[in-house]
């Protein structure tokens, strides 16, 4: 073998063993991360690495793993096996996450975190509080204009609590389902969802802007604020329902 097959055999030898052990940490530092998101503690390598913690806006996720796999770089795509937490941090989740050119895919995914984790310091309407635990399921998730392509999953809340200044509303558990329609997102619950007698939908649109589309009608589980604010809503049909119809940007 001639020296210049031995020193080219080397050099692409190197270079693979380069790209398989890069440094986590070093593409960390190469990248160029938005002023509001501080990573800290990142180790091992770009195909297999940890994080330690990362911030957002004052939301920090701990204890993040992933698995790169090479194979989709082939075709532009960043896939990506994703472990956020575990049961004892504030906010968990697991999920397969593709990265590309055309946005962000996703499969088999779970994020579950407390309504404080979530909401942060936005001021909500009518001096809102929300305390609960948030439990997202996303099957398949595929972005899009102005939100998604396709989007099949659910949303669950357990110990909804809403207080304002027109009342305490103790909701208990509920349950959504996520849709995409012409590429807005449709959130949508009935009457086996929630025991709050409400049935109906709302689409996030562009510039969150929201449309909710639904009725509602007196029972038992409901707080007796909440009953006794159903009245504001308009004239109940016959079959007890009362209209909610709104239109306007989401406050946060």
């Amino acid at each position: 073998m001639s020296l210049v097959k031995k020193v080219l055999i080397g050099v692409a030898v190197y270079l693979v063993f380069l790209i398989a052990l890069f440094p986590a940490s070093l593409a960390v530092k190469l990248a160029p991360l938005p002023k509001n998101i501080v990573i800290s503690g990142v180790s091992g390598t770009i195909w297999s690495g940890n994080i330690d913690a990362l911030t957002v806006q004052k939301r920090q996720l701990e204890l993040i793993q992933w698995q790169l796999s090479p194979w989709g770089l082939l075709l532009g795509k960043a896939n990506l096996d994703l472990v956020i937490g575990n049961r004892a941090s504030v906010a968990n989740g697991k999920g397969f996450v593709s990265l590309s050119m055309s946005g962000v895919d996703a499969s088999d995914l779970r994020f579950e975190a407390p309504s404080d984790f979530l909401i942060g310091n936005a001021r909500l309407p009518f001096r809102t509080k929300v305390d609960g635990h948030f439990s997202l399921m996303v099957q398949t998730l595929e972005q899009g204009l102005p939100w998604c392509e396709q989007l099949v999953g659910k949303l669950f809340v357990q110990g909804l609590q809403v207080n304002n200044q027109f009342g305490q509303y103790p909701l208990g558990d509920m349950a959504v389902g996520l849709s995409c329609v012409d590429g807005n997102i449709k959130i949508a619950s009935d009457e086996t969802m929630n025991p709050l007698g409400l049935t109906g939908h709302a689409l996030l649109k562009a510039d969150k802007q929201i449309q909710v589309t639904a009725k509602v009608r007196e029972t038992d589980a409901q707080p007796n604020d909440l009953k006794q604010a159903l009245s504001f809503l308009g004239k109940k049909d016959s079959q007890g329902y009362y209209p909610i119809t709104y239109q306007g940007r989401l406050p946060i």
